[in-house]
């Protein structure tokens, strides 16, 4: 029998008004000072400062990190470990989507494991000693799940390459997932957040490791997408709880089991052309399906189903594989999301060097049907 590891934080709440209990959690943890890891435009906005407000008011101290942009590059954890170690906090709290989430992990791994503090030493499944300084997660879009993974992204931009890091040791102590802190960004955000946690479902429920439990967490998050997410972009506050709860449920289970090469794909993207990672996986995610589909057994019944395909445990297999393939082809075009290359501003000159760096991202080894260079690069052709 297989053996299979799941890791997910010690302790979460959910639902609209939670950040009210960090508070009272930062002092029960017997924490002295927060360090709080957010970005510019959502301090401009008023949302870090929900939760900021509430540390003042309960007379804790904090420092504010605000030197995060979107696929937060070296530079940015590096002037955070700094800004950190000099404010003599003990406790971290990345207020954000994946970008500032990103940066807090990597700024509380480095801060716990010196010897890494080139960054790029922590790529892949780095051997750090020491737990993360404490890290309490608050999302601020329905997406990424950085607060229940073990996963973060850097950007290497002299490279102009993304690299994954996986480390047990990055996982927040805390997450505080409340959907009132996602509600004002704006919808081509709300999409493009929505697709990549649909990605994550997806290539979480078919991925070569996935197990019983992953795909219970995985098919769950995919029916809850299929529904809320066109309902969340447009504003609606149920839809958008669901969606919080959704992408979490994903992250549970993908955290664990690994991706495969929609990420794998779209990791390249963001390092040549800094394209938002959702708005990647969404060009990528149909167009893989169809290339995996024949090695991924029944399953696409069961996405099929997820997204309200009549019959879909009865009709013929190849007939389900692709009415899922469809089914989210639709999705993402209804959302508005671009579905070529050339949308996104990728140069054809280019493809080669992004297959390169697709065939060699960790998530690429995790895909139900292995891939050769020559194969992810006419991938990226089909779509151009």
């Amino acid at each position: 029998m297989a053996v299979h590891r799941m890791i997910w934080n010690q302790t979460a709440y959910f639902g609209a008004g939670a950040i009210s209990v960090i508070p009272d959690q930062i002092k029960a943890r017997g924490f002295a000072k927060a360090f709080v890891v957010s970005d510019q435009v959502l301090v401009d906005s008023g949302v870090t400062g929900k939760v900021t407000a509430l540390l003042e008011g309960a007379g804790i101290a904090y420092d504010l990190y605000t030197n995060v942009v979107p696929n937060p590059p070296i530079e940015n954890v590096q002037t955070g470990v700094k800004a950190f170690q000099e404010s003599g906090a003990d406790v971290l709290i990345g207020v954000g989507g994946g970008s500032p989430q990103d940066t807090c992990k990597a700024i509380g791994i480095i801060a716990a494991n010196p010897e890494f503090a080139d960054v790029r030493s922590l790529e892949g499944t780095a051997a750090t000693k020491n737990p993360s300084v404490p890290i309490i997660g608050v999302p601020t879009t329905a997406g990424t799940a950085s607060e229940t993974t073990i996963n973060y992204v850097i950007t290497d931009e002299e490279a102009h390459r993304k690299f994954v890091c996986v480390d047990p040791h990055d996982i927040p102590v805390l997450a505080v997932v409340d959907s009132d802190m996602m509600t004002s960004a704006p919808r081509a955000l709300k999409v493009a957040v929505g697709l990549d946690a649909l990605t994550h479902a997806i290539e979480g429920y078919i991925t070569a490791g996935a197990w019983e439990m992953s795909d219970m967490f995985h098919l769950t998050a995919i029916r809850t997408i299929a529904k809320a997410l066109p309902k969340s972009a447009e504003g609606d506050a149920k839809a958008a709880e669901e969606m919080a709860m959704a992408q979490y449920i994903a992250g549970m289970g993908y955290s664990n089991v690994g991706l495969g090469l929609v990420h794998g794909m779209a990791h390249p993207l963001g390092g040549f052309y800094s394209t938002p990672h959702g708005v990647a996986n969404g060009v990528l995610l149909a167009p893989v399906m169809a290339f995996n589909a024949t090695e991924t057994g029944e399953k696409y019944r069961d996405i099929a189903e997820a997204f309200g395909v009549e019959n879909a445990q009865t009709m013929p297999l190849d007939e389900a594989r692709q009415a899922a393939v469809d089914a989210v082809a639709k999705l993402t075009r209804d959302l508005g999301n671009p579905t070529t290359l050339r949308e996104i501003g990728a140069k054809e000159d280019d493809l080669h060097g992004l297959a390169e760096a697709a065939y060699a991202d960790v998530c690429t080894g995790g895909n139900p049907r292995p891939a050769s260079l020559g194969e992810i690069e006419e991938l990226y052709r089909s779509i151009f």
